[in-house]
């Protein structure tokens, strides 16, 4: 406890460094759909083809970002050159979207997917992954700098609908002022204790093809992927045009709008708050078990919102997805860590549940949108959730449960309190 203690000062830059990168996500994720929908007019399909673009494009950004991760380790080339690359998204929507969309339709699907999968779909294993290592060395949980994530979630929330209504492209500016903070953050606040970096897996002359190419061999990784690609993609596809189908239930799209961003201000409200036990809980109850918890509440929201007669019943399913997020984040960082090798952490986040993930999202964004417009949201709602429930009760008989020590669920007692730096590599 004293260790955390006196680290302390190495934790607090790094929740703001959440923060200022999910305002960025949050805001393109919350109304990115919007903004296609009423200024560049694109239908349901159209915009499916962008989220699938996103998503595809990221697929050649994630394995060369996760193996250079594990090799720069606290190194911040990487995440400085994303967090520049931010700084570009007001200027991209206010002055080169629209153009580019008149000369060619796929052709800005092409490139608004390789700009926002190189900061977002790609980018955000880079963050998670930088900070979790940095939770290693410093000594704090990955979930409680998370918090910060979560509450830029509340404030996007609550400042992109206001802006979005006053002017459709300030919330792409804003983004930009955030991106100009998280690099300044990157720059001059989050600091880590070198002295312990052993303990994030110290691997820059140690890591070599043949061991990342090990990670193939263990089926455990192909189970982690398979439902990620079958639970978390699914639960991203759903919301990618969400907002569409809870202003069916008002008489006005500014309405709707409105309503949206105060439920969305709910949501993250209750995440930010859950962040705070959850690294407590994932401890209690193991981060396998919060995985599998994860799989059937996104069903429940999934299917819930498909049946649903009212918005109110849609804004109660939408309120779980507060419950749903800490469980998945902090349940995935800790079962990584107690599942695989460290020296491999962030190769493995980027394939299994980022990559993978990924492939998934570019099948299905696109078959989504086809469907909205063609069956509705209900039925393909219905279509997805089903999804989800058959993967997740793959993952309960086929996941394999992680060592408490490895990922930081239970001290090791034989080793004065420390934690194992290298787990097994048979997983």
């Amino acid at each position: 406890m004293g260790a955390k203690e006196n680290q302390s000062k190495h934790f607090w830059g790094f929740p703001f460094t959440h923060f200022s990168y999910f305002f960025i996500w949050a805001t393109i994720y919350g109304f990115l759909t919007l903004w296609m929908e009423q200024v560049a007019h694109l239908n349901g399909a159209e915009t499916g083809v962008i989220f699938s673009m996103m998503a595809g494009i990221s697929l050649l950004f994630q394995p060369i970002f996760g193996i250079l991760s594990d090799k720069l380790l606290f190194r911040k080339n990487l995440v400085l050159t994303i967090a520049v690359a931010g700084i570009l998204i007001g200027p991209f929507f206010q002055w080169a979207f629209l153009p580019i969309l008149s000369v060619n339709p796929f052709l800005v699907a092409i490139v608004t997917g390789t700009f926002l999968s190189f900061i977002l779909n790609g980018g955000v294993s880079v963050i998670e992954q930088y900070v979790q290592r940095a939770g290693l060395a410093n000594k704090f949980e990955y979930g409680h700098s998370r918090m910060g994530g979560s509450m830029a979630g509340i404030v996007a929330a609550l400042i992109a609908g206001r802006l979005f209504l006053w002017s459709p492209n300030s919330i792409f500016w804003s983004c930009s002022i955030s991106a100009i903070v998280l690099t300044l953050l990157l720059l001059f606040s989050d600091k880590v204790n070198l002295e312990n970096a052993k303990a994030a897996g110290d691997t820059s002359n140690s890591l070599d093809w043949k061991t990342v190419s090990s990670i193939f061999k263990m089926p455990n990784f192909w189970v982690l992927s398979i439902f990620y690609m079958g639970a978390s993609a699914i639960f991203d596809v759903f919301d990618q045009q969400f907002i569409v189908f809870f202003k069916t239930f008002f008489p006005t799209a500014s309405e709707g709008t409105l309503v949206y961003s105060y439920m969305a201000s709910g949501q993250t409200v209750i995440e930010f708050i859950l962040m705070i036990p959850m690294p407590w809980i994932i401890n209690k109850i193991g981060s396998r078990n919060g995985l599998i918890i994860y799989g059937f509440l996104t069903a429940i929201r999934i299917l819930g919102s498909a049946m649903a007669p009212s918005w109110e019943w849609v804004v109660f399913f939408r309120l779980l997805a507060g419950l749903e997020m800490p469980l998945l984040l902090v349940s995935i960082m800790k079962y990584i860590s107690g599942s695989f090798d460290i020296r491999l952490y962030a190769t493995v986040y980027a394939l299994s549940s980022n990559f993978a993930k990924q492939i998934s999202v570019f099948v299905f964004s696109a078959v989504a949108g086809n469907l909205y417009d063609q069956i509705g949201f209900q039925h393909t709602y219905f279509i997805l959730g089903g999804l989800v429930v058959l993967i997740t009760l793959f993952a309960l008989f086929t996941m394999k449960k992680e060592d408490p020590v490895q990922a930081g669920e239970v001290e090791d007692s034989s080793a004065g309190g420390g934690k194992a730096a290298v787990p097994p590599t048979n997983s």
